[in-house]
């Protein structure tokens, strides 16, 4: 399996009559948002959009009302229905354009109505780490998607990426380290369960060899 593969694949889910909605999940850090952005640039811009699942996070003024800020990232810290409403608004295919929200980093709180997608776009690509979770309204996701993929890197790079992405948005070596085992290991043996339901596994040599630029 090869990168140009998995490009041949995608196209192919968008050569029918409807929309397509191709899901990317994995654990944290596992590469998700790498690969999406590999196949961007690989696939035709003027048929392809994508929506992040991470914009449909509960902003931190949510999460602090409901005493949940410290588990910021669990699958109860997303808007499950709103991600769900858009996802068949986006199959419905009734629309010129739709706005998605996105998840703006610098700031890590989420930003409405950022994204446009197009009526000229047949593939949407939405990633995110629970695609296929069996409980509360996730079943509902995994009902719009068409194909998930899921990503399977080695656990010692998925570490160390996760790590050196918390620390790349302002937290310090030792409370990123110390987030990763008390918030984000617990969400990624959840997710790490949910791997036999996918319709493709992308392994660690492929997700690898993915360009970063």
């Amino acid at each position: 399996m090869t990168l140009s593969d998995l490009v041949v694949r995608a196209a192919a889910l968008a050569s029918g009559p409807g929309r397509a909605v191709l899901g990317i999940t994995g654990s944290p850090g596992a590469g998700k948002s790498t690969l999406v952005e590999a196949l961007l640039r690989e696939l035709d811009p003027g048929r392809v959009a994508h929506v992040p699942m991470d914009g449909f996070h509960l902003a931190d003024v949510a999460l602090r009302a409901i005493g949940r800020l410290d588990a910021k990232g669990a699958p109860d810290t997303f808007d499950v229905g709103g991600y769900v409403a858009l996802l068949r608004r986006i199959r419905a295919d009734a629309e010129d354009v739709i706005y998605a929200p996105a998840f703006e980093r610098d700031l890590e709180q989420p930003l409405a109505g950022a994204i446009a997608i197009p009526r000229a776009a047949r593939l949407v690509l939405t990633e995110g780490n629970y695609l296929l979770v069996e409980s509360g309204r996730w079943p509902e996701v995994a009902a719009q998607l068409d194909e998930v993929w899921f990503c399977d890197p080695r656990p010692d790079v998925r570490l160390d990426q996760l790590i050196a992405r918390h620390v790349a948005f302002g937290k310090e070596p030792d409370t990123a380290r110390a987030w990763v085992a008390a918030v984000d290991e617990p969400n990624a043996r959840l997710v790490e369960a949910t791997r036999s339901r996918a319709d493709l596994v992308v392994p660690a040599p492929v997700l690898e060899a993915l360009p970063t630029c």
